[in-house]
C-alpha cells in the first residue's frame, strides 16, 4: 500500500540544492524514505536527506504513520528506511513486523534518550517517591482530578511503544485500581499537566528527553523522577539514573533498513553508520516547535541550519559513505 502511495509522489530536493552531492554513488536511485507522525523526529530524517542527496540520491516523499505500521512497511519493502527505531521501546515492533530476517539497524543517530514518570517537586518532597507508592489510595486521590478515586497519569499516545510499557508498569507494580492511564494526543495532554502545575496541583505525568516538556517542567527544580520497582524479567528496562530506576532503559535510535535494499546499497549503509545529532540538538529543536515553528518549511529550514553548523561533520559521513563499496 505505502510502496503505492510513495511511486506517486513527486521527487522532492529536500537540501538547500539538490546539485550539492559530493559524490555520485548513488545517481540515478531513489531511496524511499517512511517517518513517524512526530515532527521531532522528522528534524533528524530531514538532517538524513541532505547527507543522502549529498552522495547522489533523490528523495520520495515521505509517508507518514503510526511506528507499528511503519516497522512492517520497512518490513515488505513499502518503504526504504527510517531514522526512528527506539531500540528498546520498539523491540516488540521490530520482531512483530518480521525482525532481522527483514531488516537491519543500522547506527545510532540519537541516543542518550531517557524517560519515566514525574511527579511534582512539593509531592516528591512529601514522600511520593515512587510509582509503587501509588497502592496507596489516598496518595492517588491526591493526584486525581477528574473526581473517580483514582491518580490521573498522563501516558503515551495509543500506538506509541512506551504505551505497552507503561500498562506492563500498572498491572506489575500493582496500581491498576489506583491509577488511570489517559491517553490522548500527547501535547494535548500535557497541557492540561502543564495548566495544572500552575494552579499548585499534584500531577503525574509520563515524558522523555529529548523533548521540549522538560525544559518547562523541569526536573530537578519543578518535578522528579520516579523510582519504578525492578520486576522479574525486566532486568532489560532498568535504568540507574541518579540514583532511580526509571523503568525505561536509556534508549538510542536506530535506522532501519530493509535488507534486500541494504545489500544493493552499501553507501546508505556507511552513511547510516556514521551520521549522529546530538540529543541536545534534538531538545534545542522541541522547544523550537513548542513555540511554533512546526510546518514542514520551517522544519527543513532547521535541518539546513543544523547542517550548515556542523558542516565539517556532514563532511566526514559524506566521505565514508563515498568510499563505500
Amino acid at each position: 500500500m505505502y510502496r503505492n502511495l510513495l511511486l506517486a509522489a513527486t521527487i522532492l530536493g529536500y537540501g538547500v540544492g539538490a546539485s550539492h552531492a559530493e559524490c555520485n554513488v548513488g545517481e540515478g536511485r531513489r531511496i524511499v524514505p517512511i517517518e513517524p507522525l512526530s515532527t521531532v523526529e522528522k528534524f533528524f530524517h530531514e538532517i538524513t536527506y541532505r547527507a543522502l542527496e549529498k552522495i547522489g540520491y533523490s528523495i520520495a516523499t515521505p509517508v507518514e504513520t503510526e511506528y507499528a505500521t511503519m516497522h512492517i512497511a520497512v518490513a515488505t519493502g513499502d518503504a526504504d528506511f527510517t531514522a526512528s527505531h527506539w531500540n528498546v521501546l520498539h523491540k516488540a515492533f521490530f520482531e512483530e513486523a518480521g525482525g532481522s530476517a527483514k531488516m537491519t539497524k543500522v547506527g545510532k543517530p540519537i541516543s542518550g534518550a531517557v524517560q519515566g514518570y514525574l511527579v511534582d517537586k512539593g509531592s516528591y518532597d512529601a514522600g511520593v517517591r515512587s510509582l509503587a507508592d501509588f497502592k496507596d489510595k489516598s496518595v492517588a486521590e491526591r493526584f486525581d482530578g477528574n473526581e473517580d478515586g483514582k491518580a490521573d497519569l498522563a501516558g503515551c499516545a495509543p500506538g506509541w511503544g512506551c504505551e505497552t510499557v507503561i500498562e506492563h508498569h500498572l498491572t506489575e507494580v500493582g496500581v491498576r485500581d489506583t491509577v488511570s492511564h489517559n491517553q490522548g494526543a500527547y501535547d494535548a495532554i500535557i497541557a492540561d499537566i502543564i495548566a495544572r502545575h500552575e494552579q499548585g496541583k499534584p500531577i503525574l505525568y509520563f515524558t522523555w528527553i529529548p523533548y521540549w516538556v522538560s525544559a518547562v517542567l523541569v526536573p530537578g527544580a519543578d518535578v522528579e523522577w520516579l523510582d519504578v520497582p525492578r520486576l522479574a524479567g525486566d532486568e532489560a528496562l532498568y535504568t540507574d539514573y541518579n540514583g532511580r530506576n526509571l523503568g525505561f532503559g536509556i534508549d538510542y535510535a536506530s535506522y532501519i533498513v530493509n535488507n534486500a535494499f541494504l545489500e544493493e546499497n552499501p553507501p546508505v549503509r556507511a552513511l547510516f553508520e556514521e551520521i549522529s545529532v546530538d540529543v541536545n540538538d534534538v531538545s534545542n529543536e522541541a522547544q523550537r516547535q513548542q513555540h511554533g515553528e512546526t510546518s514542514a518549511e520551517e522544519i527543513k529550514r532547521h535541518a539546513d541550519e543544523w547542517v550548515a553548523a556542523n558542516q565539517a561533520e556532514v563532511d566526514a559521513w559524506v566521505d565514508k559513505a563515498c568510499s563505500a563499496k
